[in-house]
């Protein structure tokens, strides 16, 4: 698990030959405690960080696609999994809170809703104002760009658009960490605005 530059924000990640990119997941460091994204098993070094930066308070799983070893992770920590509020009907194991858009997880952690994806709802997730966490909707398959989930996993390619042009518009966006792919460490809100004009050509 390696901090990045961000502060509060860390990362472990598996390489997956099929797509050729690296998978993410995040710790985001909290007074309140400590919080998983789309986690994926941990390796032993994993573990060893884990324990130094303190208790976990909740596993937030942005896609029932990106379940990864959540359901795992919650059974031996002992800590409750929360999810899309649009996949409530059919996700695939138990839930404590289901989340929508607007919602505040802990004050500095905004749950945005993203509609036009593969699964409904996914969740987008804005920490400290600055730095957005993206599922399976937003990727990066090279390093400083910024693409969307291919035309043919998108149930509606108009309102994926609206979502991502949605989250341009934040104020105060400076990094953007993808589930898939590259980091945006420097200009994110431009490199999504990028997006934006690429997708409305």
């Amino acid at each position: 698990m390696k901090e990045l530059p961000q502060e509060n924000i860390y990362c472990w990640s598996e390489f997956n030959k099929e797509h050729q990119l690296d998978f993410h997941s995040f710790l985001l460091y909290l007074i309140e405690g400590n919080i998983l994204v789309d986690p994926l098993p941990f390796a032993p070094e994993d573990e060893r960080s884990l324990r130094d930066l303190g208790p976990v308070a909740w596993i937030i799983v942005t896609n029932s696609d990106h379940l990864r070893d959540a359901e795992n992770i919650s059974k031996s920590l002992g800590v409750p999994i929360y999810a899309p509020a649009g996949e409530e009907s059919d996700f695939p194991c138990r839930v404590v809170r289901w989340l929508k858009d607007g919602d505040y997880v802990a004050p500095e952690l905004q749950i945005f809703a993203l509609e036009g994806s593969k699964t409904d709802g996914e969740l987008a997730i804005l920490f400290e104002e600055k730095t957005l966490i993206t599922g399976d909707l937003i990727r990066s398959h090279e390093e400083g760009k910024l693409t969307l989930l291919p035309d043919e996993k998108l149930k509606d390619k108009a309102k994926a658009i609206a979502s991502v042009k949605r989250l341009a518009d934040l104020p105060k966006l400076e990094t953007i960490v993808v589930g898939d792919g590259w980091p945006i460490l420097e200009d994110a809100k431009a490199r999504l605005q990028d997006l934006v004009k690429s997708l409305e050509a």
